[in-house]
C-alpha cells in the first residue's frame, strides 16, 4: 500500500490558544488583531506549490467573521471540517453545553460552503464521550481528536491504546493523531509545538521510522504557528510561553521541507475526508468490524 500523509489545519487564531486564555477570555477576541487571514493564505499558498490538498478544521467563531476565508479554503480545494465554535476545553462544559457548540459550528460552516460537513476535531484535543454522542447525533462520519500521547494533560482519552484508525460506534470513525513509541518512549510526530521543537533531521528519523511501520501518518498545524511576527505575551507562565512561540521562525520553511521530502520518497497526500471515503471507508474497508475495532 502506497504511504498517505494527511495534512490537517486547525484555524484559529493566535490570541484563541489555551495557553493564552487567562490574558485573552473569549468576551475580549473582538478587540485583539486577527492575523488568521494571512497566515491560512500563506499556508494555501505552500500548499498550492506543491499541488497538497489538506482538512481545515475551522473555527466556528472565525468562520463567523470571515466567511470569505472560509470559501476561498474550499474553493482551493481543501477539506472544511469543524473545530467546534468557541475553543473552550470541552471537559469545562457540560454535555448540552458541547453539542450547541458543535451544532453552531456545523451549520455555520455548511451555510458557507454549501457542503456537507463530515469532521471534527476538539479544541486541544479534548475529547469525551459526551463529545462522540454529539457527532454521533449530528450526523458527523468522524472524529480527529484523539491524540495518543500520555505526556500531555489536556489531551483526552477514548479507553483506548489503538495508532491506528477505529470506530467509536457504528457511524463514527476515530482518526488519531501520529505517536511514536517503542518499548521505552513515546513522542508525538503529529505536528504543532512538537514538530516546532524538533530539530528537523530528528523529525525526519521519527518519521521514517513510523513509516516504515505504518501505511500513513496524520499531521496537525495552526496558522498562528506560521507567524514570527504575531503578538508576543510575555506576563504568562514560561511553559505557556515555550509551547507558544517555540520554532516559530522556522516552522514554514520546515514543512515545506517535510512535504518535499515525503514527495520524494513516492508518499501521497490526502484530505482526511479522501483519506476516510476511499481507503478506511465504513463500507470499503471496514467491512463488518465491530465498534472499537482497529484497522
Amino acid at each position: 500500500m502506497q504511504k498517505t500523509i494527511c495534512l490537517s489545519f486547525d484555524v484559529e487564531d493566535w490570541f484563541q490558544v489555551e495557553n493564552l486564555r487567562e490574558k485573552f477570555p473569549p468576551q475580549t477576541w473582538d478587540k485583539c488583531e486577527l492575523r488568521v487571514e494571512s497566515n491560512t493564505r500563506k499556508i494555501l499558498d505552500l500548499l498550492d506549490r506543491y499541488d497538497v490538498k489538506a482538512t481545515f478544521f475551522v473555527l466556528g467563531w472565525i468562520a463567523e467573521r470571515k466567511p470569505e476565508l472560509v470559501k476561498e479554503i474550499h474553493s482551493r480545494g481543501h477539506e472544511i471540517a469543524s473545530h467546534g465554535y468557541e475553543h473552550v476545553i470541552n471537559y469545562e462544559l457540560s454535555r448540552d453545553e458541547i453539542y450547541e457548540d458543535i451544532k453552531k459550528s456545523k451549520g455555520l460552516l455548511e451555510s458557507i460552503t454549501g457542503d456537507k460537513v463530515v469532521g471534527y476535531r476538539a479544541p486541544n484535543f479534548s475529547v469525551t464521550q459526551d463529545v462522540i454522542d454529539a457527532l454521533t447525533t449530528l450526523g458527523f462520519e468522524y472524529d480527529s481528536s484523539y491524540h495518543p500521547f500520555s505526556k500531555n494533560e489536556r489531551y483526552g482519552q477514548l479507553g483506548s491504546n489503538e495508532k491506528g484508525l477505529f470506530k467509536l460506534n457504528e457511524s463514527l470513525t476515530e482518526i488519531p493523531m501520529s505517536v511514536w513509541k517503542n518499548k521505552f518512549f513515546e513522542l508525538s510526530i503529529a505536528g504543532g509545538g512538537y514538530f516546532r521543537l524538533y530539530p528537523y533531521h530528528f523529525f525526519r528519523a521519527l518519521a521514517s521510522s513510523y513509516l516504515k511501520k505504518n501505511d500513513y501518518m496524520i499531521m496537525y498545524f495552526h496558522p498562528w504557528e506560521f507567524d514570527a511576527e504575531q503578538p508576543r505575551v510575555r506576563d504568562v507562565k514560561f511553559s505557556y510561553m515555550f509551547r507558544q512561540y517555540v520554532g516559530l521562525a522556522r516552522n514554514y520553511y520546515k514543512l515545506s521541507h517535510a512535504i518535499m521530502d515525503f514527495k520524494s520518497k513516492g508518499y501521497i497526500f490526502k484530505r482526511l475526508c479522501d483519506f476516510y471515503d476511499n481507503e478506511f471507508s465504513i463500507k470499503q474497508r471496514f467491512g463488518e468490524l465491530k465498534a472499537g475495532s482497529k484497522v
